[in-house]
């Protein structure tokens, strides 16, 4: 199990104590046994999106605060000065074969709805942020695999711009633009896609994600991914751990989970 796993189990049993509920009750009030609830606990048993949603009702918690993982502050006592402490910087280092994938997906991507006026580079961002999501929590497997930040305006992909970079003029054209008023950068594709680099099961989840979400304009699509768990539960400017999608509850889920009872 994941180390958000095991942070879960002690948060669940932390809230437990806390309310003076015994493991038999909890396993009672969750209509599970009392064992799972003790491998819960340990982070040795995952717990499902239903499990999550009757957690939050025991506890009068919203689910996102269940999932605050956060470590609480620690407390210096009579430090002889502060110091100012630079954040060091993410350092992203992307295979050959994710660059290559990132630049295929963001390609197919541009062809199938880059022509939208509501397509801006906001809009690509949640985009291939919802594909790479979705792929991981229906497969267990990365797609683009690309690192996510973030941000007052939602999940963005930290190697985007760097990638970007190297496709222009060759592979895309970026082209500055407005929608209703508002100044948009807009890429338009220069090639069709390889669609020997992608997998059926790709194509399957970045149709359906484009279908689902490609008419949404910049303010909307934020908003939208504001709600995912991934990104209510990860701090500002820091990275949104795949992990976390496991964590998701309706709309957001894409894959069908087992009900388990014990």
């Amino acid at each position: 199990m994941s180390a958000i796993d095991r942070k879960l189990g002690q948060r669940i049993k932390g809230l437990r104590e806390e309310t003076g509920f015994s493991q038999d009750k909890l396993a009672e009030l969750l209509g599970l046994l009392r064992p799972t609830i003790s491998q819960i606990e340990l982070g040795k048993r995952k717990v499902s999106a239903e499990e999550l949603v009757k957690l939050s009702k025991i506890f009068n918690l919203p689910v996102e605060a269940m999932l605050d993982l956060r470590k609480e502050p620690e407390v210096v006592l009579r430090e002889a000065r502060k110091r100012k402490e630079l954040k060091p910087p993410i350092r992203i280092n992307v295979p050959q074969r994710n660059l290559e994938k990132f630049k295929e997906v963001l390609i197919y991507i541009l062809n199938k709805v880059g022509a939208k006026p509501n397509v801006g580079e906001t809009v690509i961002y949640k985009l291939l942020y919802f594909i790479d999501f979705d792929y991981y929590e229906k497969y267990e497997e990365q797609l683009v695999g690309a690192t996510y930040l973030k941000n007052r305006f939602g999940p963005a992909p930290a190697e985007f711009k760097k990638i970007i970079d190297q496709m222009k003029g060759k592979e895309i054209e970026k082209v500055e633009s407005s929608y209703f008023a508002h100044p948009q950068t807009k890429y338009l594709p220069l090639r069709k896609p390889d669609l020997s680099k992608l997998k059926a099961s790709e194509i399957e989840v970045i149709d359906s994600v484009l279908s689902r979400l490609s008419d949404m304009n910049a303010t909307q699509i934020s908003e939208y991914s504001h709600n995912d768990i991934p990104w209510l539960t990860t701090e500002e400017g820091k990275v949104i751990e795949y992990e976390t999608v496991f964590y998701r509850i309706p709309p957001y889920s894409v894959r069908e989970y087992p009900n388990e009872l014990s």
